[in-house]
């Protein structure tokens, strides 16, 4: 009897999965869309567009930004964005952990309320020498050989009115700026304040005409306020980064970490664009 022997299977060639440039390259070729209106379509410059398909973010300017575009592009060629950056921050150390940072105050709010408190001593000290000089001249008038007093060259630091009133230490303390107040809008005008509060963002500001009232990156810690008599239109490249107020109302956050948002906002009511 003869006994037949069976031949191993041959291993299957393992698949090689595309690469974040590749998924990208191919869903805007499928979309038939131009790296160029790409690029319109999600603000990224078309040399940085390029660099992604080739794999090669060293245009993007950091982690952060890179992130931005990935899902920017993606979002625009119609693929899963949140997937293809789960897999740059797998390839490149991971997503970073966000700061902690106080919820209803933000760094240029502390900031601006530190500034209105400061006393005005330059105004103090004025307010003292015409004191002296008034004393002196009282005295040489009517021919007394008297000196001013201490007190009458004292600086007071009730002098000036821009300090507001001296509050006795028992008392409570002075309630901080309303962010509200800060970014209130003028009768018949559109105004809005921008901070970065807990990370850095691109940001592109026009004003009704189409002009380009700004376009960079918005540090974090830093503010911006901008007023127009129609509208303005912005471009958030890390909405969850930045903290807004229109016309005197606190929006808050207008996305999440690291979207990208198209707002417009009216001297009425805030309208999303």
């Amino acid at each position: 009897m003869t006994t037949g022997t069976t031949s191993p299977e041959s291993p299957e060639p393992t698949r090689h999965e595309p690469s974040i440039g590749q998924v990208l390259g191919s869903a805007r070729i499928a979309a038939e869309l131009s790296v160029e209106e790409v690029s319109a379509q999600t603000r990224v410059r078309v040399p940085i567009v390029q660099g992604i398909e080739e794999d090669d973010f060293s245009r993007c300017g950091g982690d952060f930004y890179a992130r931005g575009h990935v899902r920017a592009i993606a979002k625009a060629v119609g693929v899963d964005g949140d997937e293809l950056v789960r897999r740059y921050d797998a390839a490149h150390g991971g997503s970073p952990q966000l700061a902690k940072v106080p919820l209803f105050e933000t760094a240029g709010d502390r900031r601006i309320s530190t500034e209105r408190r400061r006393p005005n001593w330059t105004a103090a000290m004025v307010a003292a020498i015409v004191v002296v000089v008034a004393v002196i001249g009282f005295n040489l008038a009517s021919g007394g050989p008297k000196a001013p007093t201490a007190s009458a060259v004292v600086p007071s630091v009730t002098a000036s009115p821009s300090i507001g009133p001296v509050l006795h230490p028992s008392a409570p303390a002075a309630a901080p700026v309303k962010p509200s107040a800060i970014a209130a809008a003028p009768a018949g005008k559109v105004t809005v304040k921008l901070a970065a509060q807990n990370a850095d963002s691109w940001l592109l500001v026009k004003d009704g005409a189409g002009r380009v009232l700004f376009q960079g990156d918005l540090a974090q810690g830093q503010t911006q306020t901008f007023t127009d008599a129609k509208q303005l239109k912005l471009v958030l490249g890390n909405a969850g980064a930045v903290h807004v107020w229109a016309n005197g109302k606190d929006l808050g956050s207008v996305g999440a970490d690291g979207q990208v948002v198209n707002v417009t906002y009216t001297p009425g009511d805030p309208v999303a664009g």
